[in-house]
């Protein structure tokens, strides 16, 4: 305002451009600049046509001209002292296909040309003249949106009921205030708010003197440019309301592939300010998702059309020895996404829908590019032990707590579906859990039972002739027997992989595995040097065929055997390496955090250790890795004690290792 800038105030509709425009408007130092000389002009109360806009403007402004054609009648009223203008609600005559439009545009570009007066626009499209300096108005902050609900609504204390529905409505301004004034109507307390917002959400949003979202919304619908994206235009919407994190701009194509000009499209959304970009993302505003949200998300035809395109690309086999594995990554920006689009649609689901293979094929993705736990768990658990796809789901779903620390759960789910295989007499899906269920025992520590599933797995795909399985069943018995310490049966069945895939270059994956389980058999029978060339033939193929998983075993086995050898530096860069190789699976990067809190150690840099186990830590409350979690509180209370005097003395104990060492070492081997 100091310079008479011209300023362009763009926002969603209740975002508070008014509200902003009026407070400088009528500030003291505005006031005591323009005087009189201060016109808010509303573009929404007059016919948006030229003649109409110039006889409101010299009517505002007292010119004395009647009916002028153009601007030049006005010019000089205009040009003879510093005048403050604001254009409030200016997209109804902004609006590019609007009648007259060109016209009005031309006389605001001229408008905001004149240096001696300030030019404010207030507009929900972003399609203003070029001088204008913009302005994407804000949310209110927290504190400010908490302020503007208790200065309406007097009576109640504060409580996290109202700050937890605040927060749902993105601190929209006039979604705030609507609230804050029914419940002020109402004299609801936060209690019966919270009944009612839960019961009918943005319908709550509407006053006594029919003040609601829903007009404001609808205002910007009505608008001609909206109009003329055609009769599928507010459906879109509904879809980007739809999904959590909107839709991703970089997804068009494949998304909306019979939509014609969608690029466009999304393009007028964002400049009609009913969506905006964010990460890549076009989403909403959470008032306006809520309202535009499918009243039945099934009956919605492009929504479903969107669920088949999203079901196709998921149902692409997975293999990390195929080129196509690292384009499934996609999975890791929209994984939120699907998870909603699948518990929407299974809600209903039938026996006989394919939307439950394709939550099967939904956490085999997540298992390889993100690890974590999903919503569908209980919905797949709840499912009849006779419905067709529930072994798969359920195989499918212990994948994921295995991955991140939580083998008891991995163990349960297997088990469940191993006896649903074997009632239905289906020895090779039998074959293929026993393998699994092997892998989550040896995790747990129970070595003979995965011995023995191991085995029976090799035997039943041995009698199919499927030597990707018993390769697969032999690599399992292998790491068990290498886990009770029988370190040459180990490395018997391990050699038997090796030979097993000798020539089969889409094996490489599990010949990776092999090398990596080799270098640890021969960093326990302490053959260091024949550890490293096991581990460096591993991390080689890992490398070429992006085998993140791998690849971080390598570098973190190569750390602790560096460390062991004093080779303190070569160990903070296997490090370093492996963090980045974990770096979209927590799970895998608390372990990293704490093989360098182990290393630091060794080097007496005790608070740096604290630190890493701290985060660590941290990872695996988050995670609800339960055994790790306990694990690693110990050994954070033993480095955060420095085990009293022992470890602050460094003095050796009875075996000439500290109490520290031994801990370290005893954790990190019930890792490995």
């Amino acid at each position: 305002m100091e310079n008479l800038t011209p300023i362009a105030l763009i926002g969603a509709g209740g975002i508070g451009k008014t509200s902003t425009a009026l407070t400088v408007l009528h500030n003291d130092r505005i006031k005591r600049r323009f005087g009189e000389n201060r016109r808010f002009i509303r573009c929404d109360q007059f016919p948006a046509s030229l003649p109409h806009f110039l006889h409101r403007l010299s009517t505002a402004l007292g010119a004395g001209v009647e009916n002028p054609a153009d601007l030049t009648p006005l010019r000089p009223f205009l040009s003879s002292r510093e005048i403050l203008i604001v254009l409030d609600n200016a997209e109804s005559v902004l609006d590019p296909r609007g009648m007259n439009a060109q016209e009005i545009y031309a006389a605001v570009e001229e408008l905001s040309q004149f240096d001696n007066i300030c030019l404010c626009v207030t507009s929900r499209i972003s399609i203003v003249p070029p001088a204008c300096e913009t302005i994407d108005v804000p949310t209110l902050s927290i504190d400010a949106a908490h302020d503007t609900f208790y200065c309406i609504c007097k009576h109640g204390e504060r409580s996290n009921q109202i700050s937890n529905i605040l927060e749902q409505l993105d601190f929209h301004p006039l979604s705030v205030t609507l609230l804050a004034t029914v419940a002020h109507h109402n004299k609801w307390g936060a209690d019966r708010l919270t009944k009612e917002w839960e019961k009918r959400r943005t319908g709550v949003l509407h006053t006594q003197h029919n003040k609601s979202l829903a007009a404001t919304v609808e205002l910007s619908l009505e608008s001609p440019m909206f109009q003329e994206l055609g009769p599928d235009a507010r459906d879109l919407l509904g879809v980007v309301a739809f999904f959590p994190q909107g839709v991703d701009e970089n997804n068009l194509d494949w998304l909306f592939p019979t939509l014609p000009g969608r690029a466009s499209v999304f393009d007028a959304f964002c400049n009609l300010s009913l969506t905006y970009q964010n990460g890549g993302f076009v989403t909403m505003l959470a008032p306006l998702r809520d309202y535009l949200y499918p009243k039945d998300p099934k009956l919605s035809q492009l929504l479903r059309a969107t669920k088949d395109h999203y079901s196709n690309r998921l149902t692409v086999r997975i293999d990390p020895t195929e080129c196509g594995f690292e384009e499934a990554r996609w999975i890791v920006s929209e994984d939120v996404n699907v998870e909603h689009l699948l518990d929407v649609f299974t809600s209903t689901a039938t026996d006989s829908d394919r939307i439950w293979d394709i939550c099967a094929y939904f956490m085999q993705c997540l298992y390889w590019h993100k690890p974590r736990l999903v919503i569908l768990g209980p919905r797949i658990e709840s499912l009849p032990d006779n419905h067709p796809s529930k072994p798969r789901c359920l195989l499918a779903l212990s994948l994921l707590p295995s991955r991140i620390g939580n083998h008891t759960e991995s163990k349960r789910l297997r088990s469940h579906t191993l006896k649903l295989f074997r009632e239905r007499e289906d020895d090779f899906r039998a074959a293929q859990t026993l393998t699994l269920l092997s892998d989550v025992n040896r995790l747990l520590g129970h070595y003979e039972e995965g011995i023995s599933q191991a085995k029976e797995a090799s035997e039943i795909y041995e009698r199919f002739g499927h030597n990707a399985g018993q390769g697969e069943s032999l690599q399992m018995l292998a790491q068990s027997l290498y886990g009770s310490n029988q370190l040459n049966a180990a490395q018997d069945a391990a050699s038997r992989v090796l030979d097993l895939f000798s020539g089969e270059g889409n094996q490489c994956h599990w010949v990776s595995q092999c090398h990596l389980l080799l270098g640890k058999i021969s960093q326990s029978k302490g053959e260091s040097e024949i550890a490293i060339d096991h581990f460096t033939t591993a991390l080689g193929i890992a490398s070429r065929l992006h085998l993140r998983d791998v690849q971080f075993w390598c570098h973190y086995c190569l750390a602790r055997l560096f460390s062991d050898k004093g080779r303190f530096g070569d160990a903070c860069a296997r490090i370093k390496h492996s963090k980045l190789c974990a770096a979209n699976e927590a799970y895998n990067l608390a372990l990293a955090m704490v093989a360098h809190a182990y290393i630091l150690s060794r080097q007496g840099r005790f608070e740096e250790a604290k630190s890493e186990i701290l985060r660590a830590v941290e990872i695996f409350e988050k995670l609800g890795a339960v055994g790790d979690l306990e694990r690693y509180r110990w050994l954070l209370w033993c480095i955060g004690a420095k085990i009293k005097t022992a470890v602050a003395t460094h003095e050796p104990d009875s075996d000439g290792e500290s109490l520290e060492w031994w801990c370290f070492l005893h954790l990190l081997t019930l890792n490995s």
